[in-house]
Formats: structure tokens, C-alpha cells, sequence
């Protein structure tokens, strides 16, 4: 039997710009990707909490974009490109 696999959605507010700022996405760009409103971009980089799905629309729309998103480890979070851009 397989154990199910939780996942959590974690991007944080600087992860999303610096995200943004390597792939040259601008914010309504990233908005028509996640299919939400430059506003809902704007509000989540400057702090302001959002919902999981809405979380998670953003993140999947960066990582297709090719976004790894680096965890707190120790360093701090980070972003870096996928290596096999295609």
C-alpha cells in the first residue's frame, strides 16, 4: 500500500519577485499564466496572504515558467532556474 503524499503549497512573497525576475516575467504576465488578476499579484507581493488555491495557481504557473523553488534550509528560501530548459 502507498503512503499518500501531502503537499503543502509554501511560496513566500520575495520567492515570487525573484521568481519573476529570472524567468522576466512581469506581473501581468504571471497574472494571465495563474489566470488571476495583476491585482492578486501586486496584494501577494507586498505581504498580503492569499488563498492555497490561489497560492498554488501562482507557484504551478512560476515552476512551469522553470522555477525550482529552493525551501528554508538553513541559507533562507530561495529560487533558481530548472537546468533542462526546453
Amino acid at each position: 500500500m502507498g503512503q499518500e503524499k501531502s503537499y503543502t503549497v509554501t511560496i513566500s512573497a520575495v520567492q515570487c519577485r525573484m521568481a519573476r525576475a529570472a524567468t522576466g516575467l512581469g506581473v501581468r504576465e504571471l497574472a494571465a499564466l495563474a489566470d488571476l488578476s495583476p491585482n492578486t499579484i501586486t496584494r501577494f507581493e507586498r505581504g498580503e496572504e492569499l488563498k492555497p488555491a490561489t497560492l498554488l495557481a501562482i507557484r504551478s504557473s512560476l515552476e512551469n515558467a522553470g522555477v525550482d523553488f529552493i525551501p528554508e534550509n538553513g541559507g533562507g528560501v530561495g529560487v533558481r532556474l530548472k537546468k533542462d530548459l526546453k
